[in-house]
């Protein structure tokens, strides 16, 4: 590697995060709204430049917190994009990241000195964002549909127990399909993903409802 060769020069690294959550049955995914060239007055994923001493984890969630407030939300690396053009500034490669949350739970700083706005957005209704964060978000959903599959990452959203109609709810929001109750149950509990709490809660006009918390998910096992 001959450092004085041009074409080692103005490359940088983005650090792009979806963040989702699930609000009445709905997927959504945390939108910021810029106020700084280049794409002034766009939504946008929070993110932004990677400092050249800090490890990509450390970069996401700094740029999180920056842009949105939010900090202890678990990100997992989802996917690159390097097409040469993406930034009209310079080379740059983003690598993203994905986190579910409870959005009833997070304080969100609704502006900074970079960002006009910050809110959900209904993964159905998405504007055209900066750069090729509409690209970056697909792919992000994509994986998160694996992801609620083979591990633990619903977690953020069920710490505590819930019940099964809850949680089906939430994979059917995710997946966008209609999955059969009776399947759902006996596929969830086959597979070790939950566990019964031998407890129940009441819902008037209706039989009691069990309640189930989240496995701990050391290995991928596919729910369907």
């Amino acid at each position: 590697m001959r450092l004085n060769n041009p074409l080692y020069k103005n490359i940088g690294i983005h650090v792009v995060n979806s963040i989702f959550t699930v609000d009445r049955g709905v997927m959504k995914v945390l939108l910021i709204q810029r106020t700084n060239e280049p794409y002034y007055g766009y939504w946008a994923l929070p993110g932004g430049g990677l400092y050249n001493n800090e490890l990509l984890i450390e970069g996401s969630k700094r740029e999180l917190k920056e842009k949105t407030g939010l900090t202890n939300v678990n990100l997992k690396m989802c996917k690159i994009f390097d097409r040469v053009d993406r930034s009209p500034l310079k080379r740059m490669i983003a690598v993203s990241f994905i986190g579910v949350i409870d959005k009833d739970k997070a304080e969100l700083l609704k502006q900074t000195n970079k960002t006009s706005s910050c809110d959900w957005f209904d993964i159905k209704n998405i504007p055209e964002l900066a750069y090729d964060y509409n690209e970056i978000l697909n792919g992000s959903i994509d994986e998160l549909k694996v992801l609620i599959q083979s591990t633990d990452i619903l977690k953020a959203l069920f710490p505590n127990e819930f019940t099964l109609p809850e949680l089906q709810s939430v994979y059917e929001s995710i997946l966008n399909v209609s999955i059969d109750r009776r399947n759902f149950r006996k596929n969830m509990i086959n597979k070790g993903l939950i566990k019964d709490t031998n407890k129940t809660i009441n819902f008037k006009g209706k039989k009691p409802a069990k309640l189930y918390v989240l496995n701990n998910i050391k290995e991928n096992k596919s729910i369907f």
